[in-house]
């Protein structure tokens, strides 16, 4: 009987896992002492036992468990929705970056769909298609909130495992366009501006102004974090600017700041550009951007600075 109803074609993704997926995120969270592994253990027993009763294959379990986690990040216990308040961005670099990222999420689905007819392990592919479909909706016009990161640089389960495949490729991207440059430059007054740092390159600041939407607090750090979660390649919001700008004045009384975003090169480097002119530091913003230049780190700021020397 329990043939007549479980198809074949009904195993990936695995429903069980999903939702297992839910509740066991549901009571991680209000759980604590002894009862929190015995928790995991019994769900981890749960999971395996799909398995056990030759209803499933392996690949249904990742896959039912990259479909619970798309339902957490859909629906966040805590936070914005994603795709609360979207609207079709009218920015054209924006929507050209959304293309791409649409472009290669479907490029990893034409991978699930010719390489599944060989091997269920091409259903892995459907991790970055989804990662990448979830940046491209960012650029599309849900902004920087689908990261679902906090004022203090920290990320959603949900968030931090569905999008590792994005996060993994943009920290390859920064270590690439950085290998060969210092990790953070002195600008003014025990303000510094780098790339997004490791942990133990964060605990050497008092503070870190973050500014990479795409990336999370590395751990083992344990400095004070602000975060303002700011969109790569696109300018920032205005509202957005100035409070990362404000925030850069009480941090340093309380101790050296690193500004960063994931490369150094353009949020932050605006962010710090623009707090340079609004403390008198620079009379112009020409002044401004020559002394960024000046540090020897690659300079191109979102917003027009050029003004008279």
């Amino acid at each position: 009987m329990l043939g007549g109803f479980d198809k074949p074609f009904n195993q990936a993704p695995s429903l069980h896992i999903a939702l297992l997926v839910i509740i066991w995120d549901h009571w991680r969270q209000r759980l604590g002492g002894a009862v929190l592994p015995l928790w995991h253990g019994w769900c981890f027993l749960i999971g395996a036992s799909v398995l056990t009763t030759w209803q499933h294959h392996f690949i249904d379990i990742p896959t039912g468990a990259l479909l619970g986690l798309f339902a957490l990040w859909l629906f966040p216990a805590k936070g914005a929705l994603p795709f609360a308040g979207f609207r079709p961005s009218a920015d054209a670099k924006a929507r050209r970056l959304a293309l791409c990222y649409s472009l290669g999420a479907a490029l990893a689905l034409t991978g699930v769909a010719v390489g599944a007819h060989f091997s269920a392990v091409a259903l892995v592919l459907l991790w970055p298609a989804l990662a990448l479909a979830v940046v491209a909706f960012a650029y599309a016009g849900a902004g920087a909130k689908v990261f679902q990161k906090t004022a203090d640089s920290l990320v959603s389960l949900a968030s931090r495992i569905l999008l590792w495949p994005y996060r993994l490729s943009a920290k390859v991207n920064a270590w690439a366009w950085t290998r060969k440059l210092p990790t953070v430059v002195a600008i003014a007054d025990d303000v510094f501006l780098g790339r997004f740092p490791a942990a133990a390159e964060a605990n050497a600041f008092g503070t870190v102004v973050d500014l990479a939407a795409e990336l999370e607090r590395p751990d083992g750090a344990t400095g004070r974090w602000v975060s303002f979660g700011m969109l790569d390649l696109l300018p920032s919001p205005a509202n957005m600017l100035d409070q990362a700008v404000a925030a850069i004045e009480p941090a340093r009384r309380q101790g050296t700041v690193l500004v960063c975003c994931a490369l150094g090169f353009q949020r932050s480097a605006t962010v710090v550009a623009e707090w340079l002119v609004a403390t008198g530091r620079s009379h112009t913003p020409a002044q401004a951007r020559k002394t960024l230049v000046a540090s020897g780190r690659p300079v191109h700021l979102q917003v027009e600075l050029d003004g008279p020397a």
